[in-house]
């Protein structure tokens, strides 16, 4: 943990301070405040509504006409009943009586400046009206008259007021209107803290998989028409080997064809005649094929012959087949009468269901290929899926959103021997030829679809008028798992018949039909019309036939018989199957089975394989499987024909486990005799209770889908159970424990199923739904009707009377095992009750009934909660673990409790046992104690949530204190942010706020008043200031009363002071704070004033807490803001800091170079630990500013009077900071249209990432929708969303323009609100001002708040009022800001002077109105005024030279509006005012010209720092403005990165500092004016023109700004040194600080020290460690030729450039540059460094030449210049070679190359206050071959010597260098050098000294050669030893060629010399050859 501020009114310890807080009783406390005062805010914030929870019914939405439910007029079995029952019933919801909160803002679009700054750079025409361009002209004369401009409209009312009060009411008036009432709707907190929303789960509904619509139009279009043709059609899953859904018939007959038929269709039902069907697929996959089968009448022949016509004629050969076709339709005619109800296969075709919409979707298949893999079905060329049914793939499959497909397909006819499924799926592989085509259309299923029928023939909502032909919703058999719970009855059963085999049989059976039908008993007429019916005929039959296949004596069949099942099925129920041999003449003879419904009570369902009798069927035949009578059966009773049944039913459970567990609960409802059968086995009476317990802990065994579809049913039987002492066999049986555990472990398993959902809370969907909707209490009414006479529950099991019964259920009552703690009826002994309840009259047994009921209902939850206490092992384990689930549970079921209470006769705290509140209170306890606390926290959270609205609110706070006390079992920071979420819940509460008794908190400035009622008329004013100043703590008092916000903002400060991890458990705190203040400002019952000021009251202690945070508040702004940089950021990154920042300066408070004063540790020690991220800050804020805007203002106001000094100041760097947070920086026009092209490009971006191989993170980034903002950028932030400074909701790269612009207005109407409720603070503040001492000091803090305000964005409606504001301080207080202020007066002036330059009118009438004040109120005395004249003229150099895009004309206007204010001043006319006035605006007005000039060199920088240098030097007699220039010229450069040159601008500006302060006073600490910064540069001494004669330190105005004292020297050299530091100069940063020590010492600043010491360290570290890698500039020498150039002409500089610049860059970039000037054909580059002759150029035509120069010096000099940052620092002198021979040409042979040396001598040393310096002297001197040659082998040598004599030899080098010298092959090398010029002593004697001179030189250089390859035999690696052999043999050769060369000595050399030849002593010649002798000697 952090170090810990101590809280005002909190302990130390935070939590020990949380345990010692005893909530308020509440209820107590809001009985007596009714009778008090404020019960008229109470009652209107609706007192607690008692009905806050209401439990009401809930209509079940039916999608169909009617519900689904069993024929009438049966007794139903019990479990049917209970089935439909719990289909049909309404919800039971529990429902709150919520508050609509959020209502919408209407927004203005604020005006922000920097719209139109950005809007005249884009130059776009439809946007230029918004600037007047009236005045623009070219204005360059100096002399501009302004007098001939129209000036702006003035402020009205600027000087009539008749005192300070007025204005300031006035002001009060304007501030206040059109303001926004909800904060927070400009500023709604994220989506991501959905903690304290539980999602209300779905409504249960039937499933449904994507549904498509297919329409069959002209079906089959064959040529002809000869006969009536049927079709059916399903869904086929290729994949799964699957039927997927059930058969959809129709067929397209013309009404001629149907007539064929008449005979046989006694009436067409209109349900029959659909021809278009939905079908639902649940797991969409490429392999899903729409298969159609075409039937036609049975008739003579085999398919193919029947076909045989339709692939031979055609329509169109109608004359010629005329006759034909005849003859074929009556054939047909004649069939259809006599066969007419037998069909046979005929044809059949398939669709894939994907590649029909995919035709729609233009999404070629090679496409989705690519994407899943190939498909192993390469003869269609199918996309096949590779991955599983969830995956991502799935996308492709969305059946949804493609158009209506109209498509053709073939018809293929069908084979005899291959009509099985199988067959069928090994087809769908392999397509054969067509005979037919048929037309589909399938499209997605709209909205609605008028006249649609259920799978039941339910028409479904909306039912169609006019459409006679309805659509048939299929029915689908999903090819997996579905896990949703039934939700409408449908009881199906699904026939298919197999295949029959008779091929053993001699019989002459070969055209074979099985006749199907369902019967009631075993009477023909007992078959029952329950076959739904094929198309064009009647809806449902009594009998149906299978197609027949011709001849064919073991037929397959495809048909699919769906029958509607009986609700009760009795053994007599079976299936009757008769087998026929259809004759085509005119006989049939008939064989038969059977198969019954039920076996062992149990349908029958799966594949059956019966045998055939030949005989009449037996009597009794149903009642016995077809195994067992006597009778004549086909081939010895073999199986000979099979089928399959397949049940589609909400009620039959298809489970053993289930079945068994069903049937043993109805057994408990009585009328059942023992023994009872389940399945196979019977259950006697004595082990019925056993079986029962065993059925019941063998749920969680059954099936998971099977337990899921019946979940409803199953938790309702359990719950009754639970609640349901039995009797049983004469004993009471007590199941309540066992039936818990079962749901425990249901519970359990259905958490722990991968297939099942869970929401974001981690609860099963399906359980969260059951909760919500369908539990009510275990009430069993509808079963009294069952129970005998008597109206008791539960009938007994024996067969004993009634009342024995009733009496044994009211002993097992009083002593029920599990709830020992139920009130036992208050009856005398047992005897009585026997007696009373002998006499049977009905009404006693009513009594007895009702308070049976009563209890029994009243009671469940107490056994819940008693279960869940007394619960062990395991599944005390899962109770808590899924404690949501028993949570819920047991608030539905008090919630229906309470509803049956009559409210006001019970009160609050007796609704409730208080056995039961020790229950709660006990598992409260249990939670707080789990190992996984953790995860149960918000369960409880919202239990606790619901049982406020329920329970005694005293008793649930208490249990919150208890479980916040208690938690202790984690880390610290996990259990703060545990406490926060839990706490945040709770604070969710509808009624939080009548919760938190906030209407109690005093909302006004008088006493509060407390619990213990004090002395409110206590008139001793100091007690009162105590109060007020108490309110804002959070004191004991406090936190007692408003319970649930004292622990909030407990949490919250303690939070604040802890260190975590990336911040999470502050952002947790203020977010929770944060989203409650928000909830409070959108709620309706809040929005009036009063109401807001009591909850703003409630908060008061927050706005302590957030001032005391001040120091880990982040205000950084990550936008690129320019030049304003980071508004006094707390900590500034070093590369990003700028020179000098008049935004910084401006925002600090004591002194002036620490960023904002804040706590001085923290600015030391950089970024504390626990700082904020920006947007934690940013809500914080937000609080802190709701909590000023809606509080009492008056109580605002006496708090600000009585606050310390210190804890003001405080407060206003807390506005200053609001001001930087909330600055409007959305983005300008021009980023808008960026951003709608990002997200344009955002998906290719995606796209190319992904594809791009982004692996793991790719796929990362698609799940997240793409949002790539961090590819590359903020690498560290990338998939953390808890850091991330922005809100979630501007990721989106993908937004609209409109949602950009309505993000910018929010965002602006953000800041402007903000800044004005910052304003509206800050004149409070100042308005309290006279009756407060310390005026001064806080005046001018607020001064600074505004000023700061002003540097950043803001609206012209904020503008209007922050100049009101400062013009009635100037007003009020002018004098004494002028005296005192003098720094803050010169940074408004600049501010106001800004504003002036505005292009926005209002902004300019209203800093116009400002500035006139200023001088007006000035004016009052003499020196005041001449100060603010030099600080406006100080302000606009220094804005004219920082801003680029400064406006002059709309500053000329402003000066003339001035001018204007000055004229019709008619108080002042009598003063020297307005002539004054005058002056300076002439004055202001040149100084402008001068930037019009720099505007004209903005693109040349060099050109550019030249004007700026030459103002400055202008201004040499104005030390404030060469101040201001100098610093406009550093901040120019570190806008380019130039860091030594704005360093030294620094530099200079503090020598010109140290001249007037050494002029000033003579301190011995303080440098002795510029003379002391020689050492950091010579060019400084340029200052001291500075002297007493122009200059008199006494007069008024001159050099008072900020950096004419110590502090400011000390800030600006501190500045540089930074500067030096960026740019690498650390040698030059100690001698900075030089300077600054010193004064620091005596100044006994020794934190300074410390931090000055730590820089220096760090500056030595680096040259250490950088030493010799540092990249000085680069020089070159740049000359200016042509007449064209004016000025530059025939001008030479010294250009310097950064480290490794190559000639070509610096010669690119001057090209480009004044190419575009002049054009490309006028300028030309000189490509060579020889002189230029004038003569020679062109006149019409500008050149430049540019030439590489390195720095020179002479001997004496490099004896002090040693580093390499010597040699690169203080350079005046540089040099360049040119190569020449005598004939003309650049190069020749050794022996005739000479080389030019011209050495440049510029006008100041670099680095200088610019980057470009002229070239004053240049001298030139030529050098002989042979001195050439010496220069060339001294430089060898150099190279040689360094190379071997590295610290850290580097082999490589080393070789490079050997090879150059040593290895003979090298041209020009060193023995041909020798061979030139030594071979032979030369004939000049001028040239002996040289020669010998040459000589040494290559004595040295062979000896060093011996060293190198010496050295290198230690470095290499043993592979290079043949190498190192060839380099000492070439060294040996060397050595002896060179030898004889070497040894010749010159004798006249070696004579002594008599005269010295002094003329020519100064020649480099001679220089040199001393030089080099001397060293050689």
């Amino acid at each position: 943990m952090s170090e810990k501020r101590s809280f005002t009114g909190t302990s130390m310890e935070p939590f020990h301070s949380t345990k010692t807080v005893e909530p308020v009783d509440l209820d107590e406390f809001l009985m007596s405040q009714l009778r008090s005062g404020d019960a008229e805010l109470m009652q209107e914030l609706g007192e607690f509504p008692d009905d806050d929870l209401g439990v009401e019914l809930m209509e079940r939405e039916c999608r169909t006409l009617r519900p689904s439910v069993p024929e009438e007029g049966v007794e139903l079995d019990p479990h049917v009943r209970d089935c439909v029952q719990s289909y049909t019933q309404p919800w039971l919801v529990v429902s709150r009586r919520s508050i609509p909160r959020h209502h919408f803002l209407s927004l203005l679009r604020a005006e922000f400046e920097i719209f139109r700054l950005n809007i005249q750079k884009e130059k776009s025409p439809s946007l230029a009206e918004l600037c007047d361009d009236t005045a623009r002209t070219t204005l360059t004369s100096s002399d501009f008259n302004l007098r001939a401009l129209q000036p702006d409209r003035r402020v009205e009312n600027l000087l009539r007021f008749s005192s300070p009060e007025e204005l300031d009411r006035f002001n009060l008036e304007a501030r206040s209107s059109n303001r926004y009432g909800e904060l927070f709707g400009l500023y709604p907190p994220t989506d991501e803290d959905a903690v304290a929303i539980r999602p209300i789960p779905d409504c249960p509904k039937e499933h449904f998989g994507q549904r498509i619509l297919v329409k069959c139009f002209s079906f089959y279009r064959f040529d002809i028409e000869i006969e009536p043709l049927f079709a059916t059609m399903a869904l086929y899953d290729l994949k799964e080997k699957k039927k997927i859904s059930e058969n959809f018939h129709f067929d397209i007959n013309t009404d001629q064809m149907k007539g064929f038929l008449r005979a046989h269709t006694p009436h067409t039902d209109a349900s029959t005649l659909a021809r278009s069907a939905i079908f639902s697929i649940s797991y969409p996959s490429p392999d899903i094929y729409l298969v159609i089968k075409i039937e036609k009448v049975l008739q003579q022949g085999e398919i193919g012959d029947c076909a045989e016509p339709y692939m031979v004629l055609k329509e169109s050969d109608a004359a010629k087949n005329r006759e034909k076709l005849e003859k074929l339709k009556n054939q047909a005619e004649g069939f259809c009468q006599r066969l007419g109800r037998y069909r046979m296969p005929f044809a059949f075709a398939t669709v894939n269901i994907m590649s029909a919409i995919n035709s729609t979707l233009e999404r070629d298949t090679s496409d989705t290929d690519s994407i899943n893999g190939k498909g192993t079905m390469e003869k269609k060329g199918l996309p096949r899926r590779n991955s599983d049914r969830f995956s991502m793939m799935e996308d492709n499959y969305i059946l949804s959103g493609f158009k209506p497909a109209l498509t053709v397909y073939c018809v293929c006819r069908q084979e005899g021997e291959r009509l099985s499924d199988e067959d069928l799926f090994k087809f769908l592989a392999d397509i054969k030829r067509s005979s037919g085509y048929l037309k589909l259309e399938v499209s997605p299923v709209p909205e609605t679809v008028p006249g649609c029928l259920s799978p039941e023939l339910i028409p479904v909502k909306p039912v169609s008028e006019k459409n006679p032909r309805p659509v048939k919703e299929v029915l689908e058999f999903p090819s997996s798992e579905v896990y949703v719970p039934h939700n409408i009855y449908r009881n199906l059963l699904y026939v298919y018949p197999l295949r029959l085999n008779l091929t053993n049989r001699l019989t002459s059976a070969r055209n074979i039909t099985v006749k199907i039908q369902f019967m009631s008993g075993e009477d023909p007429s007992c078959a029952m019309p329950v076959i739904f019916g094929k198309s064009s005929g009647p809806e449902f039959l009594r009998e149906v036939y299978t197609p027949v296949t011709y001849h064919n004596r073991s037929p397959d069949f495809y048909d699919e018989i769906k029958i509607c099942l009986p609700a009760r099925l009795t053994e007599k129920h079976h299936l009757l199957l008769t087998f026929y041999h259809i004759s085509c003449q005119q006989k049939q003879n008939q064989t038969g089975s059977w198969l019954p419904m039920l076996n062992n009570d149990r349908l029958q369902t799966g594949q059956q394989c019966l045998p055939i009798i030949l005989d009449k069927l037996p009597v009794n035949y149903s009642l016995h499987s077809p195994e067992v009578p006597p009778a004549k059966w086909m081939e010895n009773h073999k199986g000979l024909f099979n089928l399959e049944l397949q049940a589609v039913s909400s009620v039959q459970t298809q489970d053993s486990h289930l079945e068994r567990f069903f049937t043993l609960c109805h057994a408990l409802e009585g009328k059942t005799m023992f023994p009872i059968r389940v399945g196979d086995e019977k259950i006697s009476e004595n082990m019925f209770e056993h079986e029962l317990k065993l059925s019941i802990i063998s749920l969680s065994s059954s099936g998971l889908e099977p337990l899921v579809l019946f979940l409803h049913q199953v938790l309702d039987k359990l719950f009754r159970l639970i609640m349901q002492p039995m009797v049983i066999a004469g004993q009471t049986a007590n199941l309540a424990q066992i039936a818990f555990e079962s749901v425990v472990s249901v519970v359990n398993s259905l958490h722990n199923s991968q297939e099942l959902a869970k929401d974001h809370q981690g609860r099963n969907c399906l359980l969260a739904t059951y909760l919500y909707f369908v539990f009510r209490l275990p009430d069993t009414q509808h079963e009294i009707h069952t129970t005998g006479t008597v109206g008791l529950r539960y009938s007994t099991l024996t067969r004993a009377t009634a009342t024995t019964v009733g009496f044994m259920l009211l002993q097992s009552r009083i002593r029920s095992s599990s709830n020992p703690d139920i009130p036992a009826p208050q009856s005398p002994d047992d005897t009585e009750v026997t007696n009373i309840l002998g006499k049977v009259h009905t009404h006693k047994c009513n009594v007895i009934r009702g308070s049976h009921i009563n209890t029994q209902s009243s009671l469940f939850h107490e056994e819940l909660a008693l279960q869940m206490v007394v619960s062990t092992g395991v599944c005390r384990e899962y109770v808590y673990k899924y404690a949501w689930f028993f949570f819920e549970l047991l608030v539905k079921s008090m919630s229906q409790h309470v509803s049956q209470l009559d409210k006001k006769a019970v009160p609050r705290r007796n609704r409730f046992s208080d056995r039961f509140k020790d229950d709660i209170t006990t598992i409260v306890n249990v939670v707080t104690e789990l190992e996984q606390a953790e995860k149960v926290n918000i369960s409880l959270a919202f239990f606790l949530y619901d049982l406020m609205s329920l329970m005694d609110r005293g008793f649930v706070f208490q249990l919150v204190k208890n479980y916040c006390n208690q938690v202790l079992h984690v880390n610290i920071s996990t259990l703060i942010s545990m406490r926060l979420e839990f706490l945040r819940v709770l604070c969710s509460h509808e009624h939080y706020l009548n919760l938190s008794l906030f209407f109690s908190s005093p909302a006004s400035a008088p006493a509060s008043p407390s619990l213990s009622t004090s002395s409110q008329n206590s008139s001793s004013c100091s007690f009162q200031d105590n109060k007020i100043a108490a309110m804002f703590d959070l004191s004991q008092d406090f936190k007692q009363r408003h319970y649930l916000t004292g622990l909030l903002l407990t949490e919250l400060s303690t939070a604040l002071d802890m260190e975590s991890e990336g911040g999470r458990v502050q952002q947790k705190a203020i977010s929770a704070t944060y989203s409650l203040l928000c909830a409070h400002d959108l709620d309706q019952r809040c929005s009036r004033p009063e109401v807001k000021a009591k909850i703003a009251a409630l908060y008061l202690p927050l706005v302590g807490i957030i001032i005391d945070s001040i120091n880990y508040l982040d205000f950084t702004v990550s936008d690129s803001r320019g030049s304003k940089g980071k508004s006094g950021g707390p900590e500034e990154d070093p590369d990003s800091i700028t020179p000098i920042n008049q935004s910084v300066a401006m925002a600090i408070a004591g002194n002036p170079f620490n960023t904002l004063a804040r706590n001085a540790l923290v600015s030391v020690a950089g970024k504390t630990t626990n700082m904020l991220t920006a947007e934690t800050s940013r809500n914080l804020l937000m609080c802190f500013l709701w909590i000023i805007k809606n509080a009492d203002q008056n109580l605002v106001q006496r708090w600000t009077v009585d606050m310390p000094s210190s804890q003001l100041n405080r407060l206003l760097e807390l506005l200053t900071i609001c001001i930087s947070c909330f600055e409007y920086r959305v983005k300008t026009l021009q980023s808008l249209t960026q951003a709608l092209q990002k997200s344009q490009q955002a998906k290719a971006r995606l796209e190319e990432a992904l594809l791009g191989g982004i692996g793991a993170r790719g796929q990362m980034m698609k799940r997240v929708g793409g949002n790539d903002r961090t590819l590359g950028q903020r690498e560290n932030l990338r998939w953390r969303k808890d850091l991330t400074q922005w809100r979630q909701t501007n990721d989106r790269q993908d937004k609209s323009k409109a949602e950009l612009d309505q993000e910018a207005i929010i965002s602006g109407n953000l800041a402007t609100e903000t800044n004005l409720i910052v304003l509206d603070l800050l004149e409070m503040i100042v308005q309290a001002v006279p009756l407060a001492d310390c005026k001064d000091n806080v005046v001018g803090g607020v001064l600074r708040v505004l000023l700061h305000s002003l540097t950043c964005n803001q609206s012209s409606t904020f503008l209007s009022h922050c100049f009101s504001t400062l013009r009635a301080l100037i007003v009020k207080f002018g004098e004494l800001l002028f005296e005192e202020e003098a720094e803050q007066c010169a940074d408004l002036c600049q501010k106001v002077l800004h504003y002036c330059s505005s292009c926005v009118d209002g902004n300019r009438s209203q800093a116009c109105a400002t500035l006139y004040l200023i001088m007006r109120y000035s004016y009052s005395s003499a020196s005041n005024f001449s100060r603010v004249k030099m600080q406006v003229t100080m302000s606009l150099a220094s804005l004219v030279g920082k801003s680029s895009d400064i406006h002059e004309e709309h500053l000329r206007r402003s000066f003339r509006t001035i001018l204007a204010y000055a004229e019709e001043d008619t108080e002042m006319q009598s003063t020297q005012l307005p002539s004054q006035v005058d002056e300076l605006l002439r004055n202001l007005n040149s100084i402008l010209s001068d930037t019009v000039k720099m505007k004209e060199f903005q693109k040349d920088p060099e050109m550019l720092m030249d004007l700026m240098y030459r103002i400055a030097k202008g201004y040499q007699t104005s030390p404030d403005l060469r101040l201001t220039w100098l610093q406009n010229m550093a901040e120019k450069h570190s806008s380019r990165k130039c860091f030594t040159e704005s360093a030294m601008c620094l530099v200079h500006a503090a020598a010109l500092v140290a001249e007037y302060l050494s002029m000033l006073e003579d301190h011995k600490y303080l440098p002795v004016g510029s003379v002391t910064f020689q050492n950091i540069s010579p060019n400084v001494l340029e200052e001291s023109a500075v002297s007493d004669d122009i200059l008199s330190p006494d007069e008024d105005g001159v050099c008072s700004g900020r950096y004419f004292t110590e502090n400011g020297l000390v800030g600006l050299l501190e500045q540089a040194a930074e500067l030096f530091s960026n740019g690498g100069l650390y040698e030059a940063v100690n001698e900075v600080y030089k300077v600054i020590v010193p004064i620091l010492e005596a100044h006994r600043d020794f934190r300074k020290l410390t931090s000055t010491h730590d820089k220096l360290q760090r500056a030595f570290e680096n040259i250490i460690q950088k030493g010799h890698k540092r990249m000085f500039g680069t020089y070159f020498r740049v000359g200016f030729y042509g007449s064209k150039f004016g000025d530059l002409d025939e001008q030479e500089f010294i250009y310097k450039e950064p480290g490794i610049t190559h000639l070509p860059e610096i010669s690119h970039r001057l090209e480009n540059f004044y190419s575009q000037c002049f054009g490309d054909e006028v300028l030309e580059m000189i490509k060579d460094s020889t002189p230029v002759d004038r003569k020679k150029l062109n006149p019409n035509k500008v050149y430049i030449q540019i030439t590489f120069v390195e720095p020179f010096f002479d001997d004496y000099e490099m004896k002090d210049r040693l580093t390499n940052f010597e040699k690169n620092f203080n350079l005046r002198r540089f040099m360049y070679t040119t190569p020449f021979t005598k004939s003309g040409r650049p190069r020749g042979e050794l022996n005739e190359q000479y080389k030019r040396k011209t050495i440049l001598t510029t006008m100041h040393a670099f680095p200088y206050i610019k980057t470009r310096i002229n070239v004053i002297q240049k001298e030139e001197f030529d050098l002989t071959p042979i001195e050439v040659a010496i220069e060339d082998m001294q430089k060898k040598t150099r190279e040689l010597a360094e190379a071997t004599h590295r610290e850290k030899p580097d082999a490589v080098m080393l070789q490079m260098v050997l090879q150059g010298s040593v290895t003979a092959t090298v041209n020009q090398g060193p023995l041909e050098v020798a061979q030139v010029f030594l071979n032979e002593i030369p004939a000049d004697p001028k040239l002996f000294r040289h020669h010998n001179k040459l000589r040494l030189c290559f004595k040295e250089f062979i000896l060093r050669c011996g060293e190198a390859v010496e050295k290198n035999k230690q470095l290499i690696t043993p592979d290079q030893k043949e190498y190192q052999q060839e380099m000492k043999k070439n060294y040996n050769k060397l050595r002896e060629n060179l030898r004889p060369m070497l040894e010749r000595k010159i004798p006249e050399l070696y004579k002594p010399i008599i005269k010295p030849r002094i003329e020519n002593r100064d020649s480099f010649k001679r220089h040199s050859l001393r030089r080099t002798q001397d060293e050689n000697s």
